[in-house]
């Protein structure tokens, strides 16, 4: 039998790169290294349409993906999929395989840990003591009875919420529908978010950018949380209601928050998040799928579908993720 590297090559399948304000060299770098007999293009170069089988993608061109009537295989290079789907004209018979890599959900659940023990140990209100020279004794609270409310239990949430009950966290966590995962009380619908978010003293989005999730993060759902919880966002900027949060931060009520993503990116000058005293913002970071990760994913789906599996895991068209 031959390898799958070899099917590849004889059938002259090529791929095509079409990503918006990404340089596409590291990854055709490593596709030479680690597949030589896979042929790369580029958007914007001269290629035969007929060729491409496969595309790897973020924010492609409207329409770009509708010229290409061999495509096997969309490949997206984040977790997320809604910067493919958002295209009016994108063909309907391609699985869109999502990122989803070790690496990456070992980032994110990394980013999870150090934001909540960071207000748990209250490095923020250290951090104000050494600002202003206080010497002031910070008890340490018993963080059995810390509740942490994720939003999202997909494979990102379910990992990092494991990961702080190992650590002696309550976990709860809130998605579309009930799951049965160790550790984690599990909440589903409108109520069962509220619920969750009436004990919740972090509430942590790792959701994805559905039109369901537009907003979810608002000042009715602040209001729910027990006074001083902290909100961080991890999932998309649209999630967010931006002047719900100040007012929530301002009142007194959240105790802070840590923010990953926005909308628009890059964060303009002028938005108050940068300067706010509660708040933390970091540049989109909680999990990083580089061109290492991203090519490594791509190149262990071709082999799969090249052997005749399918690829993995495919995003769901309808629920946007």
């Amino acid at each position: 039998m031959k390898r799958p590297e070899t099917l590849t090559m004889r059938n002259n399948k090529a791929l095509l790169i079409a990503a918006t304000g990404e340089d596409p060299e590291p990854y055709r770098a490593i596709f030479r290294e680690r597949m030589p007999e896979l042929v790369v293009h580029t958007d914007g170069e001269d290629y035969d349409p007929a060729s491409i089988a496969y595309a790897l993608c973020w924010k492609p061109r409207a329409g770009l993906l509708a010229t290409l009537p061999n495509l096997d295989v969309i490949f997206s290079m984040g977790a997320g999929i809604d910067h493919i789907i958002a295209d009016p004209l994108l063909p309907s018979r391609q699985p869109i395989v999502r990122l989803m890599h070790d690496k990456t959900r070992e980032q994110m659940r990394d980013y999870v840990l150090h934001v909540v023990l960071h207000y748990y140990r209250q490095m923020d209100v250290a951090a104000a003591q050494q600002a202003s020279k206080q010497w002031e004794f910070l008890q340490i609270r018993d963080k059995s009875r810390l509740k942490v409310g994720l939003l999202g239990l997909g494979e990102m949430g379910s990992t990092a919420g494991k990961a702080l009950a190992a650590l002696g966290f309550s976990v709860m966590g809130w998605s579309r529908s009930p799951k049965d995962i160790p550790g984690i009380t599990s909440y589903s619908g409108a109520d069962g978010l509220k619920a969750m978010a009436s004990e919740a003293h972090f509430l942590i989005s790792i959701l994805p950018a559905t039109d369901d999730t537009i907003g979810i993060l608002n000042g009715s759902l602040f209001e729910t949380l027990p006074k001083g919880a902290i909100v961080v966002n991890l999932g998309r900027g649209n999630h967010l209601v931006p002047e719900d949060l100040l007012a929530a931060l301002d009142s007194g009520h959240l105790g802070g928050a840590t923010l990953d993503v926005f909308a628009p990116e890059p964060m303009p000058e002028d938005s108050p998040f940068w300067t706010h005293p509660l708040v933390r913002v970091t540049p989109h970071v909680g999990s990083d799928g580089n061109s290492d990760i991203v090519a490594d994913a791509v190149i262990d789906n071709i082999r799969r579908v090249e052997s005749g599996l399918p690829p993995s895991p495919v995003g769901d068209r309808a629920r946007g993720y």
